[in-house]
Parts: structure tokens; C-alpha cells; sequence
């Protein structure tokens, strides 16, 4: 019996219930674009690397990661040593709606309006005002790697700048790129303008596997 795909989506996302294998997903997530091997998740989860294995194998049964093989220490031909197995996150994406409902469809059908019409500066002005609204005593106010985690960016730190590990529009941003980054930009400024963390600048840096915006700090802690 075929299983329809909202329900296949169900049972992809029902495995993360368990703390493990949850907290594998994550470690695996926060490296973005970069394959993450089983002794890594393990150090990171402080678990056996057998432990490590097993959930990260159930998480690509579930099409949560993806599973490749390559020689981590650069080393080729006779006595290379065997590949290993490597993880990273699925392109697809999951979500769940019970009874389905299709908020995609409509996403991207006002995408293309905006588009069409050239209403790009009207939606950045409301994109803005919404993440000051959130940003203003919500959480993470004064940290901004726990500000934008809790929107879904997946932050990761370095030096004075953030990257975005998420983009929590990542569909319509691969389809309607200019109305839809521009639009996250407009809304991480508004975040981070509402949390009052005006020594740091949202900017538009997009790379590949993360978010089209980074942040990046333009004032001392001092200043």
C-alpha cells in the first residue's frame, strides 16, 4: 500500500522523537554544507560512535540526511584507507499538516504576485515591521545567536560575523530569489532593530548550503 506524502512526511518528522537521534539531526544541521562523519556526531553528542551510527542511519532510512562516502584525510590510491560514511542534511524538506492544507502553494502564489507587480518595497516595509514587532522583548533579546535561533535561522558564530546556517523560506527563495531574500533581509533587520542590537548590520552575502543574509557585528560591545 502506498503511503500518501503528507503521511510519509509524518513519519520522516516522527523520527526526532527520540533525544538522540534528535540531538544527532542537529549536530549534523549545525555543520550547513559540510558532510559530518560518525566520530564527529558522536564527540559531539558525547555517545559511542556504534550509538552515533544507528541513529544517524534511521535518519537517512527517514530521508532526513543524506549519506555519501569519501577519504576524510585527503590520501588516495593503496593504503588510502577505507571512505567514510558522511551526513548531511536532505534537500528536501518535511512538514506536516493533518488534514493537509497547501500554505506552500499559496506562498508562492503571493510570491509571484508581489513580483509581478512590483510591490517588493511595500513588502520589505511590513517583512521589517513584523520582525521588529518579534524581535521586541521576545526571546533572545541581547544575544543575537539566540534571537535568530529562535525564528529558525540556525546561527553559527565566528569571530565578529553570523552565519546563517537556515533559511527558514528556502523554497520560495529558490524560486522567487529577489522578492524573497530581500524580503528575509528586511525582516532579520527588523529582528535585530526590535531587540535594540544596534551593533549589528544585516547584510545580503548569500553561499552556498545557508541563508542568502549574514550578520555581522559593526560595533564594539563598548561603543
Amino acid at each position: 500500500m502506498s503511503i500518501p506524502d503528507d503521511l510519509g512526511d509524518l513519519r520522516a518528522v516522527a523520527a526526532l522523537t527520540d533525544d538522540v537521534r534528535r540531538a544527532a539531526y542537529h549536530a549534523v544541521a549545525s555543520a550547513g554544507s559540510d558532510p559530518v562523519g560518525r566520530d564527529e556526531v558522536a564527540a559531539a553528542l558525547g555517545v559511542g560512535r556504534t550509538l552515533a551510527a544507528f541513529h544517524l542511519d534511521k535518519l537517512v532510512d527517514a530521508g532526513l540526511l543524506e549519506a555519501s562516502y569519501a577519504r576524510r584525510s585527503g590520501r588516495t590510491g593503496p593504503g588510502a584507507g577505507r571512505p567514510a560514511k558522511l551526513y548531511r542534511t536532505a534537500t528536501q524538506e518535511r512538514a506536516v499538516s493533518v488534514p493537509p492544507r497547501a500554505y506552500r502553494s499559496a506562498a508562492a502564489l503571493l510570491a509571484e504576485a508581489v513580483e509581478r507587480s512590483g510591490a517588493e518595497a511595500v513588502l520589505h516595509e511590513v517583512s521589517y515591521e513584523h520582525g521588529q514587532r518579534a524581535g521586541t522583548g521576545g526571546p533572545g533579546t541581547g544575544d543575537p545567536d539566540e534571537l535568530l535561533a529562535a525564528h529558525g535561522y540556525h546561527p553559527v558564530a565566528s569571530d565578529d560575523r553570523i552565519e546563517l546556517r537556515n533559511c527558514p523560506f528556502h523554497r520560495l527563495a529558490a524560486e522567487f530569489p529577489p522578492v524573497v531574500c530581500g524580503m528575509n533581509l528586511a525582516l532579520v533587520e527588523g529582528l535585530l532593530a526590535g531587540a535594540g542590537m544596534d551593533a549589528w548590520t544585516a547584510r545580503m552575502d548569500a553561499g552556498p548550503g545557508r541563508c542568502c543574509v549574514t550578520v555581522q557585528r559593526t560595533k564594539n560591545k563598548t561603543d
